[in-house]
């Protein structure tokens, strides 16, 4: 396939300038430290920085957000103790609108050497990075490889439109998916007949090599440190390898699908895969009272079983595909209790924009709320509670190297309440959650073979700095008043911090 010459200098000038990932780029063990922000782009932050204007989640329209509103907004993202922020796909889109709304999203690539414009310029992307960087944070980039989009019926696509891949040999035939066929999974089309989203044959080497030769000049030029991969399933695994080797970042792969023995097979072809599994158990353990913990307790057990390496999943309560906790309960005590799981558990903590305002947004593409109603509150209720959790979780990080290599496992549980173990002695962390909600209490007896606490020793329950001390045993009876987890930490581990200082 035959690129411009602008394009063809773009692969020289990534191979001249690949070193820097080489040297610079985070490694995956480096990735394991990290806390990601996911930032949807244009339902963040407008240019205006305006607060008051309207965005309709349901028109699945743009709404404004652009790369510039974003480097404005940055400090909002680290003052919660995120150290990496997720994009939106940064390729331009094809244009307007239909009964599924516009590609506002980001995921109906119409040529993928180009930016996409409501978001902004090179320049803007370059400039994202940059401030990123400045901030000490790292920068990952969300990319699609399995299909391109057209808006109108499968069978009459114009493929003339679409760049690079402009004609239907580079496509699979139009067919729907069979979610119980491997090959269907991978050869026949998302979308429908109002949005189609024409498949690209991924297992040829022509398909393969713009593929490479892309991702290697996009993290070159755009200083990206790592991707987050959509559609991982729906591509044969076999292309994973050398797009992996072209982009030379941390990878982790969208794997939509609640089997844990599925997608954790796919951590041969990524460094890590969002963890789809845990999700489920999480939502369903949390959202009410009758929520079942025994299968969450389960379900952790299979995965740390079968998974290769569980602290390079991306672990995480919301996205802009799956419905808002909140929308399944306004009980704040369970959400809380669901968040802190899934930031203290195995994994890269993973939030998405608007669970530190506590919205509540349903189903696609109700869960895509403009973050800027809110008004970026930094005194909001949950966003000084994901605070305090990437605090408590980035102190035991520093204070054991080996903490991230130590698997989370349930230590004690009932049918409202689990605790669990993260960490060696002296540095563990131990949280207890439980799903009775805000009107209600339980109480739990950890003991010291359980928790690896010693006789008499200080602790510090973070979330609300209640001071704790074991009994001769080493034992601990701890209630949790209200419904609301506890995280409780060695006291003298929290020395040289500010974490419950005052």
């Amino acid at each position: 396939m035959v690129r411009p010459l602008n394009q063809a200098l773009l692969v020289l000038t990534g191979v001249l300038l690949g070193g820097r990932n080489a040297v610079t780029a985070l490694s995956p063990s480096e990735w394991r430290q990290q806390s990601i922000y996911q930032v949807f782009t244009d339902r963040f932050a407008r240019t205006d920085l305006s607060t008051t204007v309207p965005c309709e989640p349901s028109d699945g329209v743009y709404c404004g957000g652009t790369w510039q509103g974003l480097i404005s907004k940055l400090d909002y993202i680290k003052g919660m103790g995120f150290t990496a922020v997720w994009i939106s796909p940064v390729v331009e889109q094809i244009e307007g609108n239909s009964q599924d709304g516009s590609s506002y999203h980001g995921y109906w690539a119409k040529d993928i050497w180009a930016l996409n414009p409501a978001f902004g310029t090179e320049d803007d992307l370059v400039q994202l990075a940059s401030e990123i960087h400045s901030r000490g944070m790292y920068f990952m980039v969300d990319v699609v490889t399995n299909h391109m989009g057209y808006m109108g019926c499968r069978d009459c696509v114009d493929y003339s439109g679409l760049n690079p891949f402009n004609s239907a040999s580079y496509y699979h035939s139009p067919c729907e998916i069979n979610y119980n066929d491997q090959n269907s999974i991978e050869t026949c089309w998302e979308g429908d007949d109002i949005v189609s989203l024409p498949d690209l044959r991924t297992e040829d080497d022509d398909v393969r090599s713009v593929w490479n030769d892309w991702i290697t000049q996009l993290v070159s030029k755009y200083s990206i440190d790592g991707l987050r991969v959509d559609s991982g399933k729906h591509v044969e695994t076999s292309f994973w390898s050398g797009f992996s080797a072209a982009a030379g970042v941390y990878m982790v792969g969208e794997v939509f699908d609640g089997d844990p023995a599925y997608v954790t097979a796919y951590q041969q072809y990524f460094d890590g895969v969002m963890d789809y599994p845990s999700y489920y158990w999480v939502v369903n353990a949390f959202k009410s009272a009758s929520g079942s913990i025994g299968d969450l307790v389960s379900g952790l057990g299979t995965m740390r079983g079968t998974a290769k390496d569980l602290s390079l999943y991306g672990s995480f309560l919301e996205n802009h595909d799956v419905e808002r906790f909140p929308s399944l309960t306004q009980d704040k005590a369970l959400t809380k209790n669901a968040i802190a799981f899934t930031m203290l558990k195995d994994g890269i903590p993973i939030i998405y924009q608007g669970q530190e305002q506590f919205y509540a947004g349903g189903g696609t593409p109700h869960q895509r709320e403009a973050l800027w109603s809110s008004g970026y509150s930094t005194t909001s209720e949950f966003y000084t509670w994901i605070t305090k959790l990437n605090q408590i979780r980035a102190q035991a990080i520093a204070k054991d190297a080996n903490y991230l290599g130590y698997n989370a496992y349930p230590i004690y549980s009932d049918t409202h309440t689990i605790a669990m173990r993260k960490g060696f002695d002296g540095s563990q962390v131990i949280g207890v959650f439980t799903n009775v909600g805000a009107s209600s209490s339980a109480k739990v007896t950890l003991t010291s073979s359980a928790t690896g606490f010693g006789a008499g020793l200080a602790l510090v329950e973070v979330m609300s700095c209640t001071a704790y001390t074991t009994d001769s045993n080493g034992s601990l009876d701890i209630t949790l008043g209200d419904g609301l987890p506890a995280v409780l930490f060695p006291k003298s581990a929290l020395a040289e911090s500010n974490i419950c200082s005052g």
